[in-house]
C-alpha cells in the first residue's frame, strides 16, 4: 500500500529532486499565471551586488523576502517577481579600485580615465550572477531571473530619472542640506549600512571639559556676571574634533546648576555646571587637579542660563569657512549669512531634554554641522552652521592645525 521509507534518506537529495520538477513543470510562472490579473500584489525586490560570492546571511535575508510573495500567491494574489543586479555604489568602485591599487577618487582620473574604470566596474559587478542564480534557485526563492533587470542599463537609468522627472513637474521636490556619514577617501556620503560595515569599535572616545567663556551681559543676580571675575560654562564632549564647529551650548531647563570659584596660580574665575549625583565624581576630579581652591557660589537653575551669550572658542570664518544659517523664514534651510548680517542665536545657551544628567557636566556643545540630532536643533532654533572640515576630510590652511 506505501512505498518503503528508506531510514538513510538524503534531504539535499529529495530537495534537489522537487525543485527540478517544480522546473520542469514551470511552477513558478503557472503560479503566477493562474491567478487573475486584477488581484495584483507587488513586490519589489531589493537587487543584491554581484560582485561577491553570497554567503549565508544571503540566504537568511532571501528566505524573508520570500515569506511574503509566497503568502500572497496563496491568498490568491497574482504576484510576479522580477529579479535584478544592483550594478552602482560603493561595493563595486572599491573592489575594482583594490585590484588596480587606486588609493583615491583623483587617481582614477589620473591614471585610467572614468570611461575605462566604468567599463572594468559593468565587468566586475557581474562576476559571480552564476553563484547568485544556483543559490537563488537551490534555496527555491521564486523570481524571474531570465529578465533581471541591471541597473547599468540605459533604459534603467532613464527609467529612473523619469521617474525623478515627473515627481519634480509635481512640485515634490525641493533643494535642502541634509547630516550624512561621509567618507573622504571615496568623497561620498555614506548610508548607516556602509557605516556599519566599517565601523570600528576599538577607536579611541576621548573625553574632555570644556571651558566656554560667558559675555558681561544682564544675567539673574545669581550668576554674578558683572563681578568682574571671568566666568565659564563648563561642558563636556566625546568628540572634541567637533569643536570648531559648535554654535550654541545646551542645559536642561528645571535642573540645578551651581556656580563655583576656582582659583590657580592667583588666578580666579567662576564655573558653571550641572549639579546631580551621578556627574559629581567626574566634575570634582576635575576640579581638584586643575584648582588650588575651589569654593561653592551660588545655585539656580538651568534656566537662569537660557538665552545667554557666550564667546566662541575659535572663528572658522576667519579661517575663510563660509557662515550659514538656518533661516526660519525660508523654511529653516541653510542659506548664507550676508555680509554684517548678526544671527540672533548665534553662540547662546539653548534648552534641550536631551542634555544627560547621567555623565559629563550637565551642558552639551552644539555643532549643526556635525551630526544629525545637532542639526535638527539647527533647524529647529535658527542657529549658526560653521563646517570647517572639507569633502576630503581637511582643515583650512589658514586655521592652528591644516590638513
Amino acid at each position: 500500500m506505501f512505498k518503503p521509507v528508506d531510514s538513510r534518506a538524503s534531504f539535499p537529495e529529495m530537495e534537489k529532486r522537487i525543485l527540478q520538477l517544480w522546473k520542469e513543470r514551470d511552477v513558478f510562472r503557472k503560479s503566477i499565471e493562474g491567478r487573475p490579473e486584477d488581484k495584483l500584489y507587488v513586490f519589489y525586490e531589493g537587487p543584491p551586488t554581484a560582485n561577491a560570492r553570497p554567503g549565508v546571511h544571503h540566504v537568511l535575508s532571501r528566505v524573508f523576502k520570500d515569506l511574503f510573495p509566497r503568502y500572497k500567491t496563496m491568498r490568491g494574489y497574482r504576484v510576479p517577481r522580477k529579479a535584478g543586479w544592483d550594478t552602482h555604489g560603493l561595493p563595486a568602485e572599491m573592489e575594482v579600485e583594490r585590484e588596480l591599487g587606486i588609493k583615491s577618487k583623483a587617481e582614477i582620473e589620473e591614471t585610467l580615465g572614468i570611461e575605462e574604470f566604468n567599463r572594468r566596474c559593468r565587468q566586475n559587478v557581474l562576476r559571480y550572477v552564476k553563484e547568485w542564480e544556483a543559490l537563488t534557485e537551490r534555496i527555491a526563492f521564486w523570481v524571474d531571473l531570465e529578465d533581471a533587470y541591471l541597473t547599468f542599463r540605459n533604459e534603467y537609468i532613464e527609467t529612473c530619472w523619469w521617474i525623478v522627472k515627473q515627481l519634480w513637474d509635481k512640485g515634490l521636490l525641493y533643494l535642502d542640506y541634509r547630516s550624512t556619514p561621509h567618507c573622504p577617501r571615496c568623497g561620498t556620503s555614506l548610508s548607516d549600512h556602509e557605516v556599519a560595515q566599517g565601523y570600528r569599535e576599538d577607536t579611541p572616545d576621548p573625553s574632555v571639559y570644556v571651558k566656554f567663556p560667558l559675555a558681561v551681559q544682564e544675567a539673574e543676580p545669581a550668576l554674578s556676571l558683572t563681578d568682574g571675575v571671568p566666568t565659564y560654562v563648563l561642558a563636556w564632549t566625546t568628540t572634541p574634533s567637533t569643536l570648531p564647529g559648535n554654535t550654541a551650548l545646551a542645559v536642561q531647563r528645571y535642573a540645578e546648576y551651581a556656580l563655583v570659584e576656582v582659583e590657580r596660580d592667583g588666578r580666579r574665575e567662576r564655573l558653571i555646571f550641572a549639579d546631580a549625583p551621578q556627574l559629581r565624581l567626574g566634575i570634582e576630579e576635575f576640579l581638584r587637579e586643575g584648582y588650588e581652591r575651589v569654593e561653592e557660589v551660588s545655585r539656580f537653575q538651568g534656566e537662569a542660563l537660557v538665552g545667554l551669550r557666550y564667546e566662541p572658542l575659535y572663528d572658522p570664518t576667519a579661517w575663510g569657512v563660509e557662515a550659514m544659517w538656518f533661516d526660519p523664514e525660508q523654511g529653516s534651510r541653510l542659506v548664507t549669512v550676508e555680509k554684517g548680517q548678526a544671527v540672533e542665536k548665534a553662540y547662546t545657551v539653548i534648552a534641550g531634554e536631551f542634555v544627560s544628567l547621567s555623565d559629563g557636566a550637565g551642558v552639551v556643545h552644539i555643532a549643526p554641522a556635525f551630526g544629525g540630532e545637532d542639526f535638527e536643533i539647527g533647524k529647529e532654533l535658527g542657529l549658526l552652521f560653521l563646517q570647517p572640515v572639507d569633502l576630503r576630510g581637511c582643515l583650512p590652511e589658514a586655521c592652528p592645525w591644516p590638513g
